[in-house]
């Protein structure tokens, strides 16, 4: 595997620029996950590392060589898209077996057969390597798809929201097999997802895209415990955080614009009366929805807890995040 460097890349289509003077590392061995909605430029960062695009400014490099007129075969990546991208023809097997049929890998079919073998035991896909890939359901297709992947030995992984068309508990079995194969591996790992929940369960790394730009790059707990703005911030964490005016508690400091809330900075039974409007159980804890002169906050109470709608709460702050007029961080 090798680490992966980007140094001031920026790229435009037409009047729209969609990478904006991007440097970023992904060290060798590492899961980092490209965070942010669509049109952040999370997909075009994997187009610009397989190959697939070509930057206007700035270098990209893979292992400590410059990928600077590189075929995406040259540069040894191997991507794997939203979509299957699976040979609807040819069965689980030959799609699998696929990628190492390459003239540039010359790969013995002992050695093929071996990699397909113990890939399909990974994605739990044996019992179907005699299937057409047209006779596969979704979850299966995308497994044979992370397969068509895993069964090579790139240099670095690059895999573009592969879980996001699942359904809810596929997606949650599917990360937890791709966090533990990368893990065992040792494989570096490049992905791209809007969904905080992979970031926060999958990512050694997470890397935050706003409009083109990367506002901030750290583990997940680095993010969500230290944003840098108001923007970060938001991009991890259930339920989202509260950004409220800093005047709505006292103590703000000097240039704070707004304060920053999630559960564990607002404490309960002193401060502040607030009343709830709503309550959710979720099981494993249950969540408030409480107004505190007509603006909303969201925060977790006990699983167990009796209150109820127009019951009042009194909160206050502790420890929490402050933010200036142009949403940096301020403390």
């Amino acid at each position: 595997m090798a680490e992966v460097s980007l140094h001031g890349i920026s790229r435009r289509f037409g009047t729209t620029l969609a990478l904006d003077d991007v440097s970023m590392t992904v060290p060798d061995g590492s899961f980092v996950v490209l965070l942010g909605p669509t049109g952040a430029g999370k997909t075009t960062i994997l187009r610009m590392v397989a190959g697939l695009d070509a930057p206007d400014a700035g270098e990209v490099l893979i292992g400590g060589k410059s990928m600077a007129g590189l075929t995406p075969a040259q540069r040894n990546v191997a991507m794997v898209f939203q979509q299957y991208s699976l040979y609807p023809h040819l069965n689980v097997r030959e799609n699998l077996a696929f990628p190492l049929k390459s003239p540039m890998l010359r790969t013995p079919q002992a050695e093929i057969d071996r990699k397909v073998k113990e890939v399909a035991e990974i994605l739990r896909i044996s019992h179907k390597l005699d299937n057409k890939a047209t006779a596969l359901s979704g979850g299966e297709m995308q497994r044979v798809s992370i397969g068509r992947a895993l069964v090579r030995n790139p240099a670095v992984y690059l895999m573009d929201e592969p879980l996001s068309s699942l359904d809810a508990k596929l997606r949650a079995d599917l990360r937890v097999e791709l966090k533990n194969i990368q893990a065992n591996s040792g494989a570096t790992l490049l992905y791209v997802t809007h969904d905080q929940i992979e970031a926060m369960t999958m990512a050694t790394h997470v890397g935050v895209l706003d409009q083109g730009r990367l506002v901030q790059f750290g583990s997940p707990r680095q993010i969500y415990e230290d944003p840098v703005s108001v923007y970060a911030a938001s991009r991890l964490g259930q339920p989202r955080i509260n950004v409220l005016p800093a005047d709505l508690f006292a103590g703000a400091p000097h240039g704070a614009a707004s304060i920053g809330l999630r559960p564990e900075h607002i404490a309960q039974g002193e401060g502040e009366e607030s009343f709830v409007s709503r309550v959710e159980h979720l099981g494993d804890q249950t969540r408030l929805h409480l107004t505190l002169r007509n603006h909303a906050i969201v925060t977790v109470t006990d699983a167990h807890t009796t209150l109820k709608r127009g019951d009042a709460v009194r909160i206050r702050p502790r420890n929490p995040l402050y933010f200036d007029a142009t949403g940096a961080r301020l403390i």
